[in-house]
């Protein structure tokens, strides 16, 4: 009986095989920072039993707030070995956003940088908890009794990082920790239709399987290496970034920020074979005055792009075996990812196969009636991938999956003859003009098709006659020039009536409007800004 190719396991195990497979190949390349498998290893168990001496054990909630580093990335896997759950802090977060995730968590330790991007971490941490300049814990944070900053600002009840890895490094040998594969490995925090953000609680089989089966898709092998940029704190930077390359034994390359001209330089100077990203960030690479001065070795990929971004990055990065990817943190994250040997125009049209051994339904959204092939609808998930809830949530569990363990998504997709899948949008961004639906992607690939725009997003705004109309806010290419009115106008010859922009504003970014971490523009936030600028708050 052949063995299969993936087997349960916690990341404890997958870590230790890298290294004593690989000891001396490069795991991690950050910020000119190196480290091999080996050396990884050694520093995990050091920093593990630093966690141990803290009190850390099995089930214990630890959060890391930094971005993309070594250190990061040594914190996730000790505690992971130790069988304790990481937190991961977006670094955008606000000071209450930052208080609540600690809070609600139940955090026992922080791992903190004290400045990153002139944000005082330090600083905000003494807003809401100034217990942190006397002794810890805090009546606001009562679970909180440890915290370990990366840096030189270190208030008097923290300790230094270099200091508490100092207490693992003469701690002697680590006991065992009765760590299972089933037990839970992150806690990501994701937003949702609350005003709070929900702990997605995902296991060490979740994430580790779903990063193993999507390296195959994508081509990922022992050897590669493998650029992303995601953030670590979101599940395409520890799952499909990570992960793949530890389950695929091969190295990662990765930076603190999406600097453009420093991804290009990266990618060309470590002849990374792979990569990843988004319309955002591929577009950023594409049209950037300095690109045509790079050479890269790059053969593929995953993507979350339309077809007019997808072909660029084929014809022009040379990602010939590129894939197209879905997926959200509820279900580890990917559902569904092409086959790098797929044919090439459906993977560029973003077509891909569901995961093995994981279940899609897509179905008419008031009804829950089952929809055939050709027909969107919302994608309904169900398997090994699909989270265990909501931490402390019960209700909005409840909510998200449902008495037969489909995961609700939210997401609209379509379904071929071929059992392929093919992402449309984010329901809550579909927009009803007239009687009909416009999804934003659908508009968005058409206008990248304009030799004058660099990036286009389209939102729905307020109309009195019909309900909502597309809005375009475009960024041009350097050099170049376009009259909003040309824009419509040239729309007009490729668009249907009703997705044809009615508004176009020229900017200079969207930094200012509302940005994920992972370089998406948070659509709400410009769509609330557009009703103002475009003086439509009396049509709402």
């Amino acid at each position: 009986m052949n063995k299969p190719f993936w087997e349960k396991q916690t990341l404890s195990t997958t870590l230790a095989n890298a290294a004593r497979e690989r000891p001396q190949q490069e795991a991690l390349v950050i910020s000119g920072r190196r480290m091999t498998y080996a050396e990884l290893w050694i520093c995990v168990q050091h920093l593990a039993a630093a966690l141990h001496a803290s009190g850390i054990r099995r089930g214990d909630h630890v959060a890391v707030c930094m971005p993309n580093s070594i250190e990061w990335v040594m914190f996730f896997y000790a505690a992971a070995s130790l069988g304790a759950v990481t937190v991961p802090v977006n670094t955008r977060f606000k000071a209450d956003e930052f208080e609540y995730c600690l809070k609600q968590a139940d955090v026992k330790l922080l791992f903190v940088i004290d400045r990153f991007l002139k944000i005082d971490f330090i600083g905000m941490l003494r807003g809401f908890c100034p217990a942190i300049d006397q002794q810890l814990p805090d009546s606001k944070l009562p679970q909180l009794g440890t915290v370990v900053v990366l840096g030189n600002d270190v208030p008097k009840a923290a300790v230094g990082f270099d200091t508490f890895l100092s207490t693992g490094k003469n701690a002697g040998a680590l006991p065992l920790a009765d760590v299972q594969p089933d037990d839970v490995l992150l806690m990501q925090f994701t937003s949702g239709t609350t005003s709070y953000p929900k702990g997605v609680m995902l296991t060490h089989d979740n994430m580790l399987r779903n990063a193993a089966y999507i390296a195959r898709r994508f081509d990922c092998r022992a050897g590669d290496r493998y650029f992303s940029a995601r953030p670590f704190y979101h599940v395409a930077g520890s799952t499909l970034s990570l992960l793949a390359a530890l389950t695929s034994e091969a190295c990662l390359s990765s930076a603190p920020t999406f600097e453009p001209v420093e991804v290009l330089r990266v990618m060309a100077d470590e002849k990374c074979t792979l990569t990843s990203g988004n319309d955002t960030m591929f577009l950023m690479l594409l049209n950037h005055p300095d690109f045509a001065n790079y050479q890269f070795n790059l053969r593929g990929g995953w993507v979350s792009c339309g077809p007019e971004v997808s072909s660029q990055l084929v014809d022009r990065m040379g990602m010939r075996g590129l894939t197209q990817a879905y997926g959200l943190s509820e279900a580890s994250p990917n559902v569904c990812m092409s086959h790098y040997t797929d044919d090439l125009q459906k993977r560029i049209d973003g077509w891909a196969h569901i995961l093995d051994d994981v279940e899609v339904r897509i179905v008419e959204p008031e009804s829950g009636r089952d929809l055939p092939p050709g027909e969107p609808g919302e994608i309904l998930v169900r398997g090994w991938s699909v989270m265990k809830g909501y931490y402390k949530m019960p209700e909005q569990t409840a909510k998200a999956i449902d008495k037969d363990r489909w995961l609700h998504t939210g997401d609209l997709g379509v379904m071929d003859n071929d059992g392929r899948l093919r992402f449309l949008t984010r329901i809550k961004d579909v927009f009803r003009v007239g009687g009909e639906n416009v999804a934003p992607a659908e508009v968005e690939d058409v206008l990248h098709k304009h030799p004058a725009i660099k990036q286009a997003q389209v939102i729905g705004v307020p109309d009195p006659r019909l309900i909502e109309v597309p809005a375009a806010y475009v960024i041009l290419r350097e050099g170049a020039s376009a009259a909003p009115d040309e824009i419509i106008a040239w729309s007009k010859e490729r668009l249907a009536n009703f997705r044809v922009p009615r508004y176009v504003k020229i900017i200079d970014s969207f930094e200012h409007y509302g940005m994920t971490g992972s370089s998406k523009v948070q659509k709400n936030k410009l769509r609330a800004r557009a009703i103002i600028e475009l003086g439509l708050e009396a049509k709402k």
